[in-house]
């Protein structure tokens, strides 16, 4: 995917709203990005932007945060320590249908006449409201309006609400429903189509037999709760729903109760101008070790408990808590009204997926889809934590609890694999590696040190030293292990430290010696560990030898660490002036992008892995990664050298990608595509940029803007806990604002193209610096500082044609091809 230069929204659809995503009409088309883009979440508990009706969708969802099911991997070629179990997220009973008949006619958007419709996602009250006019085909007006809510202070809480009015008499029935569309059962108990849909490996498996068993159905009024136990993983579930209506009309219920389908009927005889207001209270809990009538009770507990507020209460402190979270998070770009909308969404969306995941993962795509089966990856690490660590920190606290809970099956992964200390999967929900691809999953192993870097930048930017203390340090002692034991010494002239056998985040390139990110990642996480367990024994000798009984640790292995840190190999090659991703990397030859038609895009749904494996082709610049997360280990030339060789190469076919290339780009000097880059990750989800918004939002990318905002443009940096800040402001943005949380003070950082202003809005003092100068905040004394210019700029984008004709260090010409077979098949590329 080429970086966009402009916005690519259609604003006639997509007005500018500075805080909300509106959609002006109905668009039947675009319902399945329509469906991600207006999800209301809140971390453990979201709901798709399905139509109210049920009606018109292409995936309609509910989903909870780690409910998943189970199922065997069968592998046509067996081998020792694969995947044994698949895990994927389950769609969980979908309670926010509420269907609507007019003089029995259904209301169904695509069929009736609209004479209006828009919907309005809210960031700051967190609500989705819309509202439809239609005419029935007698002539009547009908306007019904609804909100949507998924409290972000109520783990386990939902509301809808759905109001009808109608400009003459008419006779109307409400259908609220809670349907298992799991297990395929609609209005009419028709099973869903399980044909197999085209090749995507972006997709989350489906799930051919019956995966929720029924064991619970209860009405009680207009209370009603339906429960079940997934087959495998034996999860258990219970949904219950308290209904009211408000109207002056006469109306009168029925009821429907089955394992897979309940119903709540409303018969209105409804008058002209007299609206119906139906109140649906959802509660949804969930269970590995409790009863289904445990959960019963849980759910009656919170319906109780909520039933005892006023409705107004719950949107009181949904505003209060997003109010609070713009005031710590918020990002401003003065006099670019499409800009910030859109920064707003991709915020709000982090919000959504991690508020309260209160000690689970952040899955790739929240809870607004079943992309990617719903699994954790090391994306949260790198991409999410950096913004919850300086904006939420209390978040970012919960998501790393959720690795510490981890680290037991990581144990046994690693002792499966024949190491020492501990391998975290590179896909889970469950804790166990649940990629059958071993070359581009398993061995994967800098999934350790990303989950290490996290941990100590949020140690480092917080103080929580008692984190470290109660027990997240062994993180670091069973990674630092792992990599003592996975890498091996080799002496040629000097002693150096070996990797050998994994795959870095480019998916391309697998199985390889000495990957640089790799490498790089290892050296900081072994360094890190030696500095933790020697500062926790100084400071805190009782919690240091809890740690030692506890992980039977040898001071002697402190040594070890870093020596290996200190010898560790890091591939460089002098005659390009660029560090190769891998030791055999610069040998292959290079893949033709410029000539490589758009319709053979992402490469990995057109070409056989083996095929991609051959050329030096990124699906994301690791190298380019690594120089952004450790730049203190890079000189600016090799930060230039190795961004201008590896943008050539990268397709962008990942959604990570985009964010990374946009940080280094400014960097170093090319501002224009860091812009280009920015826009590209921005909009990946708003405009669907990779085909696939449709199955969830891609939860990094939006965690990954606001690094790009703070960290590429803002400058900012944060090697070893030191925060400095060289910036690089867009010269088409007037200025922009942000905040970033230290050691519990914030500070709010306004960017000009000749200032950087620094401003305590909470808090005591922040020590920085920028661009070498020491500078001290206190509350009530900003600083600014001025600034000659904005960094280097540089013109142009790299190209394969920039690397055509060089020499390799064996003295071969560099040349670039793209695979083809003569008989014109279907990998011919033209």
């Amino acid at each position: 995917m080429n970086p966009i230069t402009s916005e690519p929204l259609d604003r006639g659809l997509f007005p500018l709203d500075d805080w909300g995503l509106v959609e002006s009409r109905f668009e039947p088309e675009l319902q399945g990005r329509m469906e991600s883009l207006f999800t209301v979440g809140n971390g453990y508990l979201g709901m798709r932007g399905n139509l109210d009706e049920g009606r018109d969708g292409v995936t309609y969802g509910t989903f909870i945060n780690g409910f998943h099911e189970t199922w065997p991997i069968r592998h046509p070629e067996e081998a020792f320590g694969f995947a044994r179990v698949g895990q994927t997220i389950v769609n969980v009973v979908d309670a926010k249908v509420i269907r609507l008949y007019v003089d029995d006619q259904p209301f169904v958007l695509s069929e009736v006449e609209v004479l209006h419709h828009t919907r309005r996602l809210d960031f700051r009250d967190g609500v989705l409201i819309r509202e439809a006019v239609w005419r029935t085909p007698t002539g009547k007006v009908i306007t019904v309006r609804t909100r949507r809510m998924i409290p972000l202070t109520e783990r386990h809480l939902a509301v809808v609400e759905y109001e009808v009015e109608s400009d003459a008499d008419a006779s109307l029935l409400i259908s609220s429903q809670l349907v298992n569309r799991q297990d395929g059962v609609d209005e009419e108990g028709t099973a869903r189509s399980l044909d197999d849909e085209s090749f995507d490996p972006r997709k989350a498996e489906t799930l051919e037999n019956r995966v929720l068993q029924p064991k619970l159905k209860v009405r009680d009024g207009g209370r009603i709760l339906l429960g079940y136990r997934t087959t495998n993983s034996e999860l258990g579930l219970v949904c219950g729903v308290d209904h009211r209506i408000e109207t002056e009309n006469d109306w009168d219920e029925a009821h429907q109760l089955e394992d897979d389908i309940a119903k709540q009927i409303y018969r209105v005889r409804a008058k002209a101008g007299q609206p119906v207001r139906i109140v649906k209270t959802v509660a949804y809990h969930t269970s590995d070790d409790v009863s289904i009538r445990e959960l019963r009770d849980r759910c009656n507990r919170t319906l109780d408990r909520i039933g005892r507020l006023r409705l107004d209460e719950l949107y009181e402190a949904q505003h209060a808590w997003l109010e609070e979270f713009w005031r710590c998070s918020d990002v401003e770009i003065e006099g670019q009204p499409g800009i910030q909308q859109a920064v707003r969404w991709n915020l709000f969306q982090v919000a959504q997926a991690t508020a309260r995941t209160d000690g689970e993962g952040i899955a790739a795509k929240g809870v607004s889809g079943d992309g990617y089966g719903g699994h954790y990856f090391w994306d949260a690490e790198i991409y999410v934590l950096p913004f919850l660590t300086y904006t939420l920190p209390q978040v970012a606290r919960n998501a790393l609890r959720f690795r510490q809970k981890m680290l037991e099956p990581a144990r046994h992964r690693a002792a499966e694999l024949n190491q020492r200390g501990a391998l975290f999967p590179w896909r889970t929900i469950n804790g166990l590696e649940s990629s059958a691809y071993y070359a581009a999953g398993t061995a994967q192993y800098h999934i350790d040190a990303d989950i290490t870097y996290a941990l100590m930048q949020y140690v480092r930017a917080t103080g929580d030293l008692d984190f470290l203390a109660r027990g997240a340090i062994d993180i670091l002692v069973e990674t630092a292990r792992l990599w003592a034991d996975l890498g091996f010494w080799r002496s040629n002239g000097s002693p150096r430290f070996h990797i050998h056998g994994v795959t870095g985040p480019d998916e391309y390139t697998t199985v390889v010696n000495d990957n640089l990110y790799t490498n790089v990642m290892a050296r900081a996480n072994l360094r890190a560990a030696a500095q933790a367990v020697s500062a926790l024994e100084d400071r805190d000798p009782e919690a240091y030898d809890r740690m030692r009984q506890r992980l039977d640790l040898d001071p002697d292995e402190l040594v070890d660490w870093v020596a290996a840190a200190d010898a560790m190999h890091i591939p460089y090659d002098e005659r390009l002036g660029i560090h190769p991703q891998d030791a055999q990397f610069l040998d292959k030859e290079l893949w033709d992008l410029e000539n490589t038609p758009d319709l053979k895009r992402p490469l990995l749904m057109h070409y056989h892995p083996l095929v991609i494996y051959r050329f030096q082709v990124l699906k994301q610049a690791d190298v380019v990664l690594a120089s952004f997360l450790h730049g203190q280990d890079f000189t600016q030339q090799q930060k230039r050298n190795n961004f201008e060789y590896y943008d050539a190469l990268t397709t962008g076919d990942s959604s990570l990608s985009a964010v990374v290339q946009s940080i280094i780009a400014a960097e170093v000097g090319y501002q224009t595509l860091a812009s280009h880059y920015f826009l590209s990750a921005l909009y990946v989800d708003l405009a669907d940029l990779h085909g696939n918004t449709a199955d969830g939002i891609h939860v990094a990318s939006t965690g990954g803007v606001w690094s790009a905002l703070a960290m590429g443009f803002g400058g900012m940096r944060d090697h070893g806990g030191d925060i400095t800040f060289d910036p690089r402001l867009p010269a088409d943005w007037r200025s922009l604002t942000f905040r970033v949380t230290l050691h519990g003070t914030r500070v709010r950082v306004r960017l000009t193209a000749d200032t950087i202003r620094f401003e305590v809005e909470h808090g005591d003092k922040a020590e920085l610096a920028v661009r070498g100068e020491y500078v001290e905040v206190t509350a009530g004394n900003p600083v600014s500082v001025a600034l000659d210019d904005q960094g280097p700029v540089l013109h142009g984008t790299p190209s394969t044609r920039d690397l055509l004709g060089g020499r390799r260090a064996d003295g071969s010409v560099i040349t670039a091809s793209i695979p083809t077979i003569s008989n014109g098949d279907r990998n011919e590329a033209d």
